[in-house]
């Protein structure tokens, strides 16, 4: 007979009386949501009806697939039956047995699937079993699917991608085992905690959902992120110009600007002491300076490509060369930054104008002719309703970026992070990567859509028929010596096409580095760490599958490699620069002020 001692009673109470409690916060919690969500604030209709447009198109040519060839919609059917009955077979003969145990599980790892619950407990098992059967049925389906566009079907694949990930059994609370192993452990509390965070990130923006992904209150600009100590020494209605403070005694006689992509901040080139490419480059003795672009409002709608390259690219290379005294400097373009330095370049060129010695590019297109994992987004239909918001908006609202970059990687950027937020009740972690892709920036209507439509849709830069400024501009008239940075993973700008475009580029100096790791981890690459490595290969003339082939594998990070190249055309050593002019007094001390507005509407 099981006997409890006045400490158990005492203790079930206060457990009793705990979970009484949660019940009644998540209670309290439950109308704030109602509300939030009441008043949410939804973005323009136009951006969902192509979708919904789209799986009517996909129904159509699933039918017409039945019709036109029912031996292989019935094939299909049978596999899907098949594979669900033999699974609920084993699983009844397992119980049968007497014990609460699994089939043998010797399926794929996956892991969201890490728990040990998954494999040995049957109704786990049983849920994860189903889900991979269900998700492999409906891939088959879609990947068989013939009577369709192939630009369709490589959206209908993208949207079945994101079905199969959302309806993972993780995702839910009823069936995540770690999920309700924290609740039962914190009795409710991490429910409670989980339901915070939730109100708390649709509060943040006006009832979307977008996942914090970092401790927002971990960082402080210019106190523990973007510390690297300079001045501004130059604003105008685009931009603040940075100047580095030097730590050498002699630095290099021709100056480097950095053009930051004005998706997001520039400081993911300057986070921390120990990853900032912006504090390397100032101790290999480069006078350095960095543009920080303003983050538009509704007041910037008629803002284009034509005004991030007269009052931001051009203004740039003119204020260095005047506070230096120098008549050529070297440049840096990032991303959509290096597509518009491009742009420049052929600006430049065309002007006779040789302000420019030299050029890097950082995981920059230009050449958009195969679209790849963006084809779902830059179809005519999407790419109308983008314009519609931005009509009524007059700019492209970070979030719509945001979201449209984390769908590429649901399951690390969207359903990840919301598990441990939502479900475990976790603080976001204080990381700085993930803190500042959290800080995203608006986009002008105008440039919005010449981007999209003219550079991205329409390939026009890679074309020669770009016409901006009263100039045809070409990838032909890009010159000046180069060097690119690609990265092996980059899911945004990929390496196979940004070594396509370079390929296409005037200049009889080239050079092409390819980094292990994607968009933004394979750049943030410091020495110290010694994480990922590079690939290297002088031949730029063959097909980017025999470039690859045929480099050569180096260890470490590619930043002392480029810098050996930058600094053949640096110059020679003269006394360090201190910012600022009598010209250009500095305005206010980095990172500035342009970089600490928030993206809201």
């Amino acid at each position: 007979m099981t006997t409890f001692s006045d400490s158990d009673i005492v203790s079930g109470g206060e457990s009793l009386e705990k979970m009484t409690e949660n019940l009644k916060k998540v209670e309290e919690l439950s109308e704030r949501l109602q509300r939030v969500l009441t008043n949410r604030q939804t973005h323009n209709p136009a951006l969902d009806g192509p979708n919904q447009e789209l799986f009517g198109r996909a129904a159509q040519a699933y039918w017409a697939e039945a019709v036109n060839n029912p031996a292989k919609i019935f094939e299909q059917q049978m596999t899907y039956w098949s594979d669900t009955m033999k699974q609920f077979v084993e699983a009844q003969h397992e119980l049968s047995k007497g014990k609460l145990s699994a089939p043998e599980d010797p399926g794929p790892s996956d892991r969201r699937f890490s728990n040990p619950l998954w494999e040995t407990h049957p109704f786990f098992n049983y849920v994860k079993k189903q889900y991979l059967i269900n998700a492999e049925a409906l891939t088959t389906a879609v990947q068989e699917v013939t009577h369709l566009d192939p630009k369709e079907k490589n959206r209908l694949q993208y949207f079945a991608r994101q079905i199969v990930d959302m309806i993972s059994p993780t995702n839910f609370l009823a069936t995540n085992p770690d999920a309700l192993e924290k609740a039962l452990e914190t009795e409710g509390q991490s429910l409670v905690k989980g339901l915070e965070n939730l109100i708390s990130d649709l509060e943040a923006n006006k009832g979307e959902l977008v996942v914090k992904l970092a401790d927002e209150g971990a960082f402080e600009l210019g106190r523990n992120i973007a510390t690297t100590p300079g001045k501004v020494v130059f604003r105008n209605r685009m931009m603040e110009l940075i100047q580095y403070t030097p730590t050498t005694e002699e630095v290099h006689k021709v100056p480097l600007i950095i053009f930051p992509p004005w998706i997001n901040k520039y400081y993911i080139l300057d986070l921390k002491e120990q990853n900032s490419l912006v504090k390397w480059l100032v101790d290999q003795g480069h006078t350095v300076f960095m543009v920080s672009w303003v983050n538009p409002d509704p007041t910037y709608r008629d803002v284009g490509m034509e005004d991030y390259i007269k009052d931001g690219y051009l203004t740039a290379l003119s204020e260095v060369k005047t506070i230096t005294k120098e008549r050529q400097v070297n440049v840096i373009g990032y991303c959509i930054a290096g597509t518009t330095l491009a742009l420049t370049l052929s600006l430049l060129k065309q002007r006779d104008d040789t302000s420019v010695k030299s050029a890097t590019f950082f995981t920059a297109l230009t050449d958009f002719s195969d679209q790849g994992e963006f084809t779902p987004f830059l179809t005519d239909d999407f790419i109308d309703g983008i314009e519609k918001e931005v009509e009524e908006k007059g700019v492209l609202p970070s979030v719509i970026m945001a979201r449209t970059f984390s769908f590429l990687r649901s399951n690390d950027l969207i359903y990840g992070p919301a598990i441990k937020s939502y479900m475990m009740g976790e603080t976001p972690p204080a990381f700085d990567l993930l803190y500042w892709n959290g800080d995203g920036a608006n986009l002008p209507a105008k440039m919005a859509m010449q981007y999209l439509r003219g550079l991205c849709q329409r390939d026009e830069l890679a074309q020669g028929s770009f016409e901006l400024l009263g100039h045809r501009l070409t990838l032909d008239d890009v010159d000046v010596p180069l060097c690119a940075i690609a990265c092996e993973t980059d899911h945004i700008a990929a390496w196979k096409d940004s070594y396509r475009g370079v390929q296409q580029m005037g200049s009889k100096d080239k050079t092409f580095i390819m980094t292990q790791s994607g968009h933004i981890a394979g750049i943030v690459n410091p020495p110290t760490r010694k994480k990922y490595g590079h690939y290297t290969n002088p031949d730029l003339t063959r097909p980017h599958e025999d470039w690859q082939a045929q480099a050569d594998f180096h260890e470490g990070s590619w930043w002392p490699r480029w810098e050996g190249w930058l600094k053949k055309r640096a110059g020679k050593l003269i006394p360090a620069r201190i910012p600022g002019t009598k010209t250009h007094p500095a305005l206010c001390d980095a990172p500035g002020t342009y970089v600490a507005k928030k993206a809201t509407l």
